[in-house]
């Protein structure tokens, strides 16, 4: 096995990929956060090539992401780790599987710690954004996990509910009293992680507008439709993706954010009177 002969920045017009790369399925897509990442830190981890034959060029062994990503952000060189030797299409699909397995997302509760303690320091969802490079949105929900009511917490915690649902369902069972209802702030989340986003508001807009509901009604009107009409449309595949990434960017369900554009559009060609 080859070893490291030295880590120093290279050209990315030198470089090639390798027949032993893992992510052979859309490798450049969705490299949004990354790119934000290495726009704000910097590239934190160098990937790693060898020389192939011919002169001045290096294959990719690991890192075809971060690759991607410094093409995003008009680099020209990124840091490398260069091997002293070629290596086999064996030994590379090795290297290149393993450190993507061993490579895990910081889960939920990580990301809303960190987030939580930097928001204390800098006082501020945009500074935060600025110093880690995750949305300002995101952030914010994140942070406001910390205000929820301890059940609610605990249904985030335990997977049962993301962020987003829970903060809904303390919203609607904070309607009409003083202290958030901890047994209509379950029922309420537990039933809007099954329901569209559409739903989900419709649950918020009956409690604020007739506070005396029970959450069995609330929840009941909801499942009914009341007034709320869905629809079903059809996409390219290219259409989806770029919906699935304005929703990871801005911290919603592909239905929320289908539905926001949706009323955007309309309200831009005068459809609409309020967006």
């Amino acid at each position: 096995m080859a070893k490291i002969r030295e880590t120093r920045d290279i050209a990315l017009t030198d470089l090639v990929f390798g027949k032993g790369q893992v992510r052979l399925t859309q490798p450049g897509k969705e490299i949004d956060e990354l790119v934000d990442s290495i726009r704000v830190q910097g590239l934190l981890e160098p990937i790693v090539v060898c020389e192939t034959d011919t002169s001045g060029q290096f294959e990719i062994i690991t890192g075809q992401r971060r690759f991607y990503a410094h093409q995003e952000l008009g680099k020209d060189t990124i840091r490398a780790t260069i091997l002293d030797g070629p290596i086999t299409i064996e030994e590379a699909k090795a290297m290149s599987l393993t450190e993507n397995l061993v490579r895990t997302d910081l889960n939920s509760t990580d990301l809303i710690t960190v987030c939580t303690d930097l928001y204390r320091t800098y006082g501020s969802f945009k500074t935060v954004a600025e110093k880690t490079g995750l949305s300002a949105d995101k952030v914010s929900k994140y942070v406001k996990y910390d205000r929820l009511h301890p059940t609610l917490k605990a249904l985030v915690d335990n997977d049962k509910v993301d962020i987003q649902t829970a903060l809904r369902a303390q919203e609607a069972a904070s309607v009409g009293v003083d202290d958030v209802n901890p047994e209509d702030a379950k029922k309420f989340a537990l039933e809007m992680a099954s329901m569209s986003g559409v739903q989900a508001k419709k649950m918020i807009e009956t409690r604020k507008a007739d506070p005396a509901m029970s959450a069995d009604e609330v929840i009941e009107d909801a499942k009914a439709g009341g007034q709320i009409l869905q629809t079903t449309v059809t996409l390219t595949s290219t259409v989806n993706l770029a919906l699935e990434q304005y929703a990871r960017s801005e911290g919603l369900t592909k239905d929320d954010a289908a539905g926001t554009l949706i009323k955007v559009g309309l309200y831009m060609n005068d459809f609409l009177e309020d967006s």
